[in-house]
Parts: C-alpha cells; structure tokens; sequence
C-alpha cells in the first residue's frame, strides 16, 4: 500500500487503512492488537512502540507520537511505498535546478565573509553591491539560478528581484505550499521548488530543492558553513 498523502492518526475514519496498518503492526512485533479498522489507543500505543523501536531511514529516532506520517510510513511498510522524486518535467524548474547543481562546491573567499567571486555575482544579479557590505546570500543564489535558468529557455524570470528570504515570500506570485501542507504531504514538492524557512527573528533562509525521498528533502542552497547552519 502506497503512503496515502496524509498523516493518519488517532480517529481516521479510512478503516482499510487502519486496518493494513495495524496488521502490518502486529507483523512487525508491536502488537498484538485487533485488526478492526479503529485508529483508538490501542492502535496508537502499537504505533509509539514502533516509533520507539525504529530509526529513520537516515538513522535518526523516529518522533514518537502514535501518528503516521510519510517518515514512519516508509518504515513500516517499506521504502518503496513513499516515491522518490528526483525530476521534474517543468522545464524552467529543471534547468535552474541544472544550474544550482554546476555551483555546488562554491564557497566564501575568504571563509566566513559573505563574499567572493561566485558569491560576489550573485548578490549582484540582485541590484545589490557587495563592496563593503556583509550580506547574507542564499537568496540571492536562488535568484540568479532562476535569472540564469529564465535567460537560458527564454522566459521572464518569476522570482522576485531580492535578496530577502522572507521579503521573497511576502511579494512572490508564484504558488506558494505551506509547511503543514508539506509535512501532510510530501510528494507536494518537486525538485526545482524553492523552500523557505522563517525564523522567529524575522530572518530567513532559502534553498532549492533537489529532490524528495519519503518526508525527507534533499536541498541546495547557498550561505551555509560545513557544519551545514546559515551564515
């Protein structure tokens, strides 16, 4: 059975999935529990064993919250259940996604200076002059890939002209999916979006997305140290 696109959980009223999943539970060794299509305690109870017994398909815990997302659905019924998606057909996404791979191994010069010759044109592609300035750039990376990707296939770029995450968001016109749309449903996102996090401080952070593995994204993205943290 295929991840159903949504968190199953407490209460949900899809008895064949309930079901599949509770005997797939007591396959596993985390029951016994009745197979009777009831997501009640008993089923989360076997669900937060599972969770508590298993690790990630990158080898970290599970969360244990008696639910059923993409994360635990992969390892409960098997990796295949949950795509992976590594391409998209959309050709602008494609070729700025092409183009944000050919800058991989990119880095400041010197270390930690928000500058450099790559880094330098970048934040220039978005009216901003780096001479003087310390500006943070992952936006301004994700920029230039679509400016370069749109000159390339001859179209106008849809990103905003900024080097602001959060500012990026607020004037995009593009579609936008929100995070708990995202965490529901993973297969929402393709490779060639571009995500943004905002931080409570008002900051952001970009990248863009290479591709999508269960509730996992693999990203590309500029402005990071080896420790893989912004800045």
């Amino acid at each position: 059975m295929d991840y159903p696109k949504r968190i199953i959980e407490k209460g949900e009223s899809n008895k064949s999935i309930v079901k599949a999943i509770q005997n797939q539970l007591n396959l596993k060794g985390c029951g016994p529990i009745d197979v009777d299509g009831d997501y009640g305690n008993q089923t989360v109870g076997a669900v937060k064993l599972f969770q508590i017994r298993h690790a990630d398909a990158n080898g970290a815990s599970l969360i244990v919250d008696g639910k059923i997302g993409p994360i635990t659905w992969q390892i409960l019924f098997g990796s295949d259940t949950v795509p992976v998606i590594e391409e998209n057909e959309n050709n602008l996404l494609s070729t700025a996604l092409k183009i944000a791979v050919s800058q991989i191994g990119v880095e400041e010069n010197p270390p930690y200076s928000n500058r450099g010759k790559e880094v330098d044109m970048y934040i220039r592609e978005t009216g901003l002059n780096p001479e003087g300035n310390h500006y943070s750039w992952c936006m301004a990376f994700v920029y230039w890939c679509f400016s370069k990707a749109s000159q390339k296939i001859g179209k106008t770029n849809p990103m905003v002209k900024t080097a602001g995450c959060v500012d990026q968001w607020n004037r995009t016109t593009c579609k936008k999916i929100n995070g708990a749309d995202a965490v529901q449903n993973p297969l929402l996102i393709q490779p060639g979006h571009v995500f943004i996090i905002k931080h409570n401080d008002g900051s952001g952070h970009t990248g863009i997305v290479e591709s999508v593995n269960g509730g996992f994204l693999t990203t590309i993205e500029g402005n990071t140290n080896m420790g893989g943290s912004s800045n």
